[in-house]
């Protein structure tokens, strides 16, 4: 059974300020280190359903391209905290 969670002020603060702020419930869980949906259900407990209308919308960039392989923005992101981070990207020597 998993284990009860006591739900402090601050977490609760913290929950509606960022919500407040527009942070997606991803966002949230990451940030107090619980799991989505248990955020999202004390979200709808204390009454934080929604971002309010004029919270910043965040970038949809679904119609973007992909970006190349080894691309500084995708290529950090996979090797922080390994032993590749801060290592660039080399492109793979073709056999003839």
């Amino acid at each position: 059974m998993p284990k009860k969670i006591i739900w402090t002020e601050g977490q609760d603060t913290q929950i509606r300020r960022l919500r407040t702020e527009g942070a997606s419930w991803d966002v949230i869980a990451l940030t107090l280190g619980l799991a989505r949906w248990t955020v999202i259900e004390r979200g709808r407990v204390i009454g934080v359903a929604r971002p309010p209308a004029n919270a910043v919308a965040t970038l949809d960039e679904s119609d973007r391209l992909p970006l190349p392989a080894g691309h500084s923005g995708s290529w950090d992101v996979i090797t922080r905290g390994t032993v590749l981070e801060g290592v660039p990207f080399r492109i793979p020597q073709t056999i003839r």
